[in-house]
C-alpha cells in the first residue's frame, strides 16, 4: 500500500524511523535537538589541528590533480552539452563535464585546509571561490537526463524558474554546503558575500522545490522506492544543517528528510538484500547510513542510529564479495567493485554493530588514498578521521572474511564457494528474481561462476548510460537482454519484462546443500514449470553443475512476451552462458574459459594462477554456437577487456518435447 504524507508528522507510523524516534522527529522537538549541532558533527572546520595531521600519503593522488590543474581553465559545461541528451541520447558529454568541475572543487578545498598558512592557502582559497561560484552561476545542477524541461516545454535548455531536484541538484547543494561548513570563515574573509550567495542558490533550486513540490517521484509516495530516495534525502540533510539559518525552517526540512528516508528504510527486506546489487548500495542503503549518522551527530544522540534494520544492510557488501575487486553484479551494476567507495563509512558501521566479518572486509577494502569521485563529503570523512584517529582499523582482522554462504530469499539470491575464508576453487552464484526489479536486466535464473576469485561465467554489468537506458527502448541494448546473460532461451524467446515475469523457488539451499531450485517458466510467459533449472556447488567433487529440465509441449499461453531473441532459432532451445577470457571449444563435449588480465588493473584471482575452468556436457545433447561480442563500450571493456564470449547451446525439441541439458562446470588443473 503507498505511504502517504501525513501533514504535521515526522514520519509515516509504523516505519523504522517513526517507531525509533516517535516525536523526537516532529519540527517542533527537532528545533530544541539542533541547537549547537554544527559544533557536534565530526568533521571540523578548517583550523582544527587534525587538519595539519593529514599524511602525504592520504593526500598524494588528490595533490597531484590539484596542482596539475591550479591555475588552468575550469572545465566548462556549455548549452549544447546539455542539449544532446534530447537531440541525440548522449548524458556523457554533460555529465562528464560536471562531473569534472564538481571533482576539480573537491581537491581545490582539501588543498585549502591542508596547505600552510600564507600565500599558498589564499591561491587554494580563491580556487575555492571560483569553483563555488561557478556552481552558483551554472543555469542548472540538474542532469540533463532528469530535467522534465523537454517534456514540460519541448526546450533543450534549462528553465532557471522551474528548477529540478534530482541526484544532481542535490550533490551540488550538499558539495557548497560541505565546503562553507569547512572553510566558512576564510570564505567569510576572502571572499565576502559568497557564503550569501551559496544559501540563496541553494534555498531556491533546492530546500523551496523540496518543500513546495510532492511529485517527486524519488518521494516513493507511490509506493516505488529506490535509491534516488536517501541518496537525494541524505544530501539535503548536509543542505539544511549548514547552508539555512533560520533554525525553524531548518528543523521543518531535516523532518521532511527523515520523513522520506523512513520509506526507504521501511521498503528494506529483512534479510538487507537490495535489488539494485552491489554498486547501488553504495548510493542507496550507504546514503541512508550517512545522513542517519549525520542526524545522531546533529542532535547529540536524540535521534539515535542504532536501528535494527541497519545490521542487514551493513553484511550486504561483503556477502556479494567473489574475491579481489570482484562482486556479484545484478542489474545496472558492474563487477568490480569502483575505486571511490567510502568502505572507511562501512568500516565504521560495522565496527558499531559487532559485526566482524563485515568489519574485516571492509578494513580489507580501504584504499590508501580517497578519491575526488566520491564526492566532498565522502573525501572529507575519510580524510578527517585518518588524520584524527590514524588507528581506526586497529584490532581488525583484515583478511577478507570469504564467507562460505548466503541466501537471501527476498530477491532469490544464493552465493556458495569452495572453501570458507579462500578464493581458492569454485564460487557459484544463482539468482531469481523477477523482471520487475530496478534497474531491471532480465536475469531471472541466471548464474555467475567464478574460479579462484575471478568470474568466468559472468553477467556484463552495466553499459554507458544513454537516453535509452531508461526509455521504452531500454531492452534493445545487449547488457539488458535475457539472450546475453547465463539463461534459457525456450523457443528463442526473450524473458518477459515486469514483476509477473519471475522464479518460483522450488527447493530451498542451505550452507550444508547449495543448490538453488527454480521454476522459470513465468519468466517467458510460459507456466512456471515448463522449466526446471537446478543450480547446484558440490564442494566435495569441487563441481557446479548448471542443470535444465523442460517441457514446452503446451507452448507459449497467452499473455507471453512471443518475442524470439535476436539472433535465435524459434523452434529451438537456447540455453546462453557468457563468459570472460579466453574460450577454446574442444571435442567430445567439452570447453575452457581462462580469464585474462584487464589492462590497469590488478585482479590477480584464477588469471594470476592460471587456473580458469573446464565446462562439460553431454556429447551429442546441444549443438554450440560461439559468437564473440567485441566491446566498445568503455565501461564494459574497463571491466571485461575487449571481448565477451557467448556459449549458445542449442538444443533442437521437435515440437516442443521435453528435453534436458547440464552444464558441469570445475576448475581446470
Amino acid at each position: 500500500m503507498p505511504v502517504t504524507l501525513i501533514p504535521g508528522a515526522a514520519t509515516p507510523p509504523g516505519t523504522p524511523l517513526a517507531s525509533a524516534w516517535g516525536t523526537h522527529a516532529r519540527p517542533d522537538e527537532l528545533l530544541r535537538a539542533l541547537e549547537g549541532a554544527e559544533a557536534r558533527i565530526t568533521v571540523r572546520p578548517s583550523g582544527d589541528r587534525a587538519w595539519r595531521a593529514v599524511s602525504g600519503t592520504s593526500l598524494a593522488a588528490l595533490q597531484h590533480q590539484a596542482v596539475l590543474e591550479h591555475g588552468t581553465p575550469w572545465p566548462q559545461p556549455l548549452v549544447s552539452h546539455y542539449a544532446r541528451y534530447f537531440r541525440d541520447g548522449n548524458r556523457t558529454a554533460y555529465e562528464d563535464l560536471v562531473a569534472a568541475r564538481q571533482q576539480r572543487l573537491t581537491r581545490a578545498v582539501v588543498m585549502a585546509l591542508t596547505a600552510a598558512d600564507g600565500d599558498e592557502a589564499d591561491g587554494w582559497l580563491d580556487d575555492v571561490v571560483d569553483g563555488a561560484y561557478l556552481l552558483c552561476e551554472q543555469s542548472s545542477w540538474s542532469w540533463a537526463a532528469h530535467d522534465d524541461v523537454f517534456r514540460c516545454s519541448g526546450d533543450v535548455v534549462p528553465d532557471r524558474g522551474r528548477p529540478f531536484l534530482d541526484l544532481g541538484a542535490g550533490e551540488v547543494a550538499a558539495q557548497l554546503a560541505w565546503l562553507d561548513h569547512v572553510l566558512g570563515a576564510r570564505l567569510d574573509s576572502r571572499a565576502p558575500g559568497l557564503r550569501k550567495r551559496l544559501r540563496e542558490e541553494v534555498h531556491q533550486r533546492v530546500i523551496q522545490p523540496f518543500l513546495e513540490r510532492l511529485d517527486w517521484h524519488w518521494l516513493g509516495l507511490d509506493g516505488d522506492v529506490h535509491n534516488w530516495n536517501p541518496w537525494i534525502h541524505s544530501n539535503l540533510i548536509v543542505a539544511a544543517l549548514f547552508l539555512v539559518d533560520d533554525s525553524r525552517l531548518q528543523a521543518r526540512v531535516l523532518a521532511r528528510c527523515i520523513e522520506g528516508m523512513d520509506r526507504f528504510l521501511a521498503a528494506i527486506p529483512a534479510d538487507g538484500a537490495i535489488d539494485e546489487g552491489f554498486a547501488y548500495w553504495w548510493n542507496g542503503a550507504g546514503r541512508a547510513l550517512e545522513g542517519l549518522a549525520l542526524l545522531e551527530e546533529a542532535t547529540a544522540g536524540v535521534l539515535g542510529a542504532g536501528l535494527p534494520v541497519i545490521r542487514e544492510l551493513v553484511a550486504f557488501p561483503h556477502r556479494m564479495h567473489i574475491g579481489g575487486p570482484w562482486f556479484l553484479n545484478v542489474a545496472d551494476g558492474p563487477a568490480r567493485a569502483a575505486t571511490a567507495l567510502p568502505w572507511d563509512m562501512l568500516h565504521r558501521w560495522a565496527v558499531r554493530l559487532g559485526d566482524d566479518d563485515a568489519a574485516r572486509h571492509a578494513a580489507s577494502m580501504l584504499a590508501g588514498a580517497p578519491d575526488a569521485a566520491a564526492g566532498l563529503g565522502r573525501v572529507l570523512h575519510s580524510l578527517f578521521r585518518s588524520a584524527s584517529a590514524p588507528g581506526r582499523t586497529q584490532g581488525v582482522n583484515g583478511a577478507f572474511p570469504l564467507v562460505a554462504f548466503t541466501y537471501l530469499p527476498s530477491v532469490q539470491i544464493m552465493v556458495a564457494r569452495e572453501t570458507a575464508g579462500s578464493t581458492r576453487g569454485l564460487l557459484l552464484a544463482a539468482k531469481g528474481g523477477h523482471n520487475g526489479e530496478h534497474h531491471n536486466h532480465r536475469d531471472v535464473g541466471s548464474v555467475v561462476v567464478a574460479v579462484d576469485g575471478t568470474p568466468v561465467l559472468v553477467d556484463a554489468g552495466q553499459p554507458t548510460y544513454t537516453a535509452k537506458t531508461f526509455g521504452p527502448d531500454r531492452y534493445d541494448i545487449r547488457a539488458m537482454q535475457s539472450s546475453w546473460h547465463n539463461v534459457p532461451a525456450p523457443f528463442g524467446m526473450e524473458q518477459g519484462t515486469g514483476s509477473g515475469f519471475a522464479a518460483e523457488v522450488l527447493g530451498l539451499p542451505t550452507a550444508e546443500q547449495p543448490r538453488l531450485r527454480l521454476a522459470l517458466g513465468a519468466a517467458y510467459g510460459l507456466q512456471p514449470h515448463q522449466w526446471i533449472r537446478t543450480s547446484t556447488l558440490d564442494r566435495a567433487t569441487g563441481r557446479v553443475t548448471i542443470a535444465d529440465h523442460w517441457d514446452l509441449r503446451a507452448g507459449p499461453h497467452s499473455g507471453g512476451p512471443h518475442a524470439p531473441a535476436p539472433d535465435g532459432a524459434a523452434s529451438d532451445v537456447d540455453i546462453t552462458f557468457l563468459a570472460s577470457g579466453t574460450v577454446r571449444v574442444g571435442p567430445a563435449g567439452s570447453a575452457e574459459v581462462h580469464p585474462a588480465g584487464i589492462p590497469g588493473t590488478d585482479c590477480g584471482g584464477a588469471a594470476a594462477t592460471g587456473r580458469g575452468a573446464a565446462l562439460r556436457w553431454e556429447r551429442g545433447s546441444a549443438v554450440v554456437l560461439v559468437d564473440e561480442w567485441h566491446l566498445q563500450d568503455p565501461l564494459l571493456s574497463a571491466v571485461w577487456g575487449p571481448k565477451l564470449t557467448r556459449l549458445r547451446f542449442r538444443a533442437p525439441t521437435p515440437s516442443g518435447a521435453p528435453g534436458a541439458f547440464t552444464l558441469t562446470v570445475e576448475a581446470t588443473p
